[in-house]
């Protein structure tokens, strides 16, 4: 794809909506590299911070108060520099880097991590995968081996570490249609239909 356009689009997705498999079908068919969790591995390989610390703090809310206090020192100049920063805030930096590294060598299809935000000035389709509470409990059911209720409980918990990672970065409401190019129900459109849906508006 050395001599087409840069294709990159973000996809942020509901729990059990089936949007990381969405991401992961439209990166292989349109031939370009997929990150997810493979994000992870770059930011601790560009950043030094250990794998672990990553996955421990993956799409983790900053505890705002904290993080108001480091940036507003580290603005005026009091703080020494990114050392001085949560942890929470140091791993949120290495992905934000990572995605930017990433995105500059190519196209690619990159899931969650606020990669819209991050890539804001960048010519990119940002995407929405949502679904029937039904249909993403089943999934997770199925995925994970887990009970209804469990299931449940995840997606409860999951949506709501989205939600306020999201909303706290990138200064946008997860989830809502303004905030994003196109938003999908993968209920009434299917996993397939989805990535047919994403092609059509990228004109391919």
């Amino acid at each position: 794809m050395a001599n087409e356009e840069k294709i990159i689009v973000t996809i942020g997705r509901q729990a059990g909506s089936g949007g990381r498999q969405i991401g992961r079908m439209l990166a292989e068919q349109l031939g370009i590299p997929f990150y997810d969790k493979e994000l992870l591995e770059v930011a601790a390989r560009e950043s030094g911070l250990s794998r672990e610390v990553f996955e421990n703090h993956d799409e983790m809310p900053t505890n705002s108060f904290l993080y108001s206090l480091v940036m507003d020192a580290y603005s005026y100049g009091y703080s020494t520099g990114v050392h001085d920063m949560p942890i929470d805030h140091k791993v949120f930096l290495a992905q934000f880097n990572a995605i930017k590294k990433i995105a500059a060598e190519g196209s690619c299809v990159i899931v969650g991590r606020c990669a819209d935000y991050a890539l804001e000035e960048e010519k990119i389709l940002s995407v929405f995968v949502h679904g029937e509470l039904e249909d993403r409990t089943n999934r997770i059911i199925h995925d994970y081996g887990v009970t209804i209720n469990k299931a449940k409980e995840m997606i409860l918990k999951t949506d709501k570490k989205r939600s306020s990672y999201y909303n706290y970065y990138a200064n946008k409401r997860w989830g809502a249609a303004a905030s994003y190019d196109l938003t999908l129900n993968s209920s009434a459109f299917g996993l397939d239909g989805c990535v047919a849906l994403i092609r059509a508006a990228l004109g391919k």
